[in-house]
């Protein structure tokens, strides 16, 4: 994406530019979104977190010039398909996804679970997700977000989607829930504990037994505006990283981002 290109989209829409390196080599935009402790800034409005630091390593391997830019998810989707961004990570592979965007190799796993108020587990009487329809429960999810082949073949039936309610994030499900307007909603388990450990939430929350789902996670490349080769080193990055160790350390530490 062209310099002039970059500049003109800041303006349309505000974007912060939060990382450039040297200009010299052709820039790629990079969007992110807020998601412990995965994508976030820290006390010092430093862009970090297990996504971020990974990729930036990826970008040294590559000698990728980026630029980070913050948008929601489901508008990121969309700049990937169009060619305003280039890169997504912290993806989920559908085929839908695949007709615009290349997908690396998977770099992390990740897994989603219903969450509930402490003490609910017991009484919210849910075995399977297709059980949500014609129940009285209301559970909420982010918009934009991967749950899962179950979840997406359930999104196809309306009486199921009228027990789901969309939000842009974590914290106004965690606020609906804590008000009493939804009955549970969807996250990442490690997403979650930092969100807990962050605002002091303890002993508000169980994990609800009714499984979800656990898939591989993935870098996103716009077809648009790039080709395979360059997918391809990406992919080198990502091979070196986990033979070198470097990938599972900074999993492992990923509690240390918050």
């Amino acid at each position: 994406m062209s310099y002039c290109k970059v500049k003109k989209l800041i303006k349309q829409i505000g974007f912060s530019l939060c990382l450039i390196l040297p200009a010299q080599s052709q820039e790629f935009t990079v969007g992110w979104e807020l998601w412990y402790p995965y994508q976030f800034h820290n006390n010092k409005n430093e862009l970090t977190g297990v996504d971020v630091e990974i990729f930036n390593l990826i970008a040294k391997k590559t000698q990728m010039s980026i630029s980070y830019v913050e948008l929601p998810w489901q508008r990121h989707l969309m700049y990937i398909k169009s060619g305003l961004v280039d890169i997504a990570f912290g993806a989920s592979y559908t085929k839908e996804r695949e007709q615009t965007a290349y997908f690396s190799i998977p770099y992390r796993k990740e897994s989603v679970s219903l969450f509930v108020k402490k003490g609910t587990a017991k009484t919210i009487k849910l075995k399977k997700l297709n059980k949500l329809i014609n129940s009285d429960y209301l559970i909420g999810v982010e918009n934009g977000y991967y749950y899962g082949e179950e979840y997406l073949q359930l999104k196809k039936n309306p009486e199921f989607m009228a027990r789901i309610h969309g939000v842009l994030d974590i914290e106004q499900n965690v606020k609906m829930l804590l008000k009493g307007h939804i009955d549970g909603f969807l996250a990442d388990p490690i997403t979650m504990q930092a969100f807990v450990i962050k605002y002091k939430l303890q002993d508000k929350f169980e994990v609800h037994s009714l499984p979800i789902y656990q898939s591989d996670i993935y870098i996103m490349l716009s077809k648009k505006n790039h080709n395979i080769s360059e997918l391809d080193k990406i992919n080198d990055a990502i091979l070196s990283l986990k033979q070198s160790g470097q990938l599972a350390e900074i999993i492992k530490q990923g509690k240390a981002f918050y």
